[in-house]
């Protein structure tokens, strides 16, 4: 079968491999298609933690069911899936607690281990949710949706709220739809107007503001006066997650969606000053796929405009680079097999 390797940062190779054979307590998943995330583009770059190489990309997965024995969820062959990508050990502290996204060995399809960016694949059946109802392209975008629908789930936010999202990317998109969900006011921050435009168009946001131009004067005119009471910050860029600290309330919450490579640091009296609760946001559950299953079911969420690149599988080692450039303006770009 056909597999995409990611060799080393920026370097791609298509191999034939031999076709994973059928485990007990695993399915074997055709794969159909592959949502390219953000995290893709930072490990094909080199900069995403976590990463080793060589590695198979993908954990934005749709399929059907190739190979599966009887098993207690009645999964069965030719049954449209998609796969949660985060193997937890059950076991420690964090598993007991129920917070598998954040289990001490998790193991992530794509990033710890080899992901979906080929033809077959073996996974838990545990792993495994039917999509009943929902189309491939909507089923491939059940995890960077989930991702939103969890740190909206971990803020606990509330209806009319003020809310400000940093980062305009498909998983900063995700969270702005899911605080709309919930009735708060969403404003959308980013350096880039097009990606704005979008949030305003699509995502139907309250507001948007530039980055680059005075944003906490814009935020506060907004705002009568006022920061907004909770941030998401889901740019994973280092000078923004610095500087988030200034635009949230007095008392209010910051939530850190996105990941970088380096340290955050912020000036203690003023944290103190407004006694900010800072927290982390890391993947998602079983329960936020759900939750997403749902909204897409209800027709909360509409993807046409979200996808906004295609490609065969045989095209991905020449379309990467391009996805790349700010030019190729992608919002989320979907390969096909």
């Amino acid at each position: 079968m056909k597999t995409i390797v990611c060799e080393k940062p920026n370097k791609f190779s298509m191999k034939d491999i031999s076709r994973p054979t059928l485990h007990t307590g695993n399915a074997l998943i055709r794969i159909q298609r592959i949502g390219v995330c953000g995290t893709d583009f930072h490990a094909y770059q080199g900069n995403q933690p976590y990463f080793k190489y060589p590695r198979v990309f993908g954990h934005e997965l749709a399929g059907t069911i190739d190979e599966i024995a009887d098993n207690k969820k009645g999964l069965k062959k030719g049954d449209q899936v998609t796969i949660l990508p985060y193997m937890h050990c059950g076991d420690c502290i964090a598993c007991r607690n129920g917070k598998t996204n954040c289990c001490t060995k998790l193991q992530v399809f794509g990033v710890h281990v080899d992901g979906g960016m080929q033809e077959f694949i073996s996974v838990p059946i545990s792993n495994i949710l039917k999509t009943e109802g929902l189309t491939l392209d909507q089923t491939a975008i059940i995890e960077p949706f989930s991702i939103g629908a969890h740190a909206i789930n971990r803020s606990g936010i509330k209806e009319g709220e003020n809310v400000l999202v940093i980062g305009a990317g498909p998983i900063g998109i995700g969270v702005m739809m899911f605080a709309q969900l919930k009735g708060a006011r969403v404003i959308a921050m980013d350096i880039d107007e097009e990606r704005l435009s979008f949030c305003s168009e699509w995502a139907k946001v309250e507001g948007t503001v530039n980055a680059l131009h005075e944003p906490a004067t814009v935020i506060q005119k907004m705002l009568n006066g006022d920061y907004p009471t909770t941030v998401f910050d889901a740019s994973g860029n280092k000078k923004s997650m610095n500087e988030s600290f200034q635009y949230v309330s007095h008392g209010g919450n910051l939530i850190f969606v996105g990941l970088m490579n380096d340290y955050v640091s912020f000036f203690d009296p003023y944290f103190h000053e407004k006694e900010l609760t800072v927290m982390a946001s890391r993947n998602s559950t079983q329960t936020d796929f759900k939750n997403v299953m749902m909204q897409l079911r209800l027709g909360n969420i509409d993807i046409k405009g979200y996808i906004s690149h295609r490609c065969s599988f045989d095209q991905v080692t020449d379309r990467f680079n391009y996805w790349l450039r700010p030019e190729s303006k992608v919002i989320k770009a979907m390969i096909e097999l």
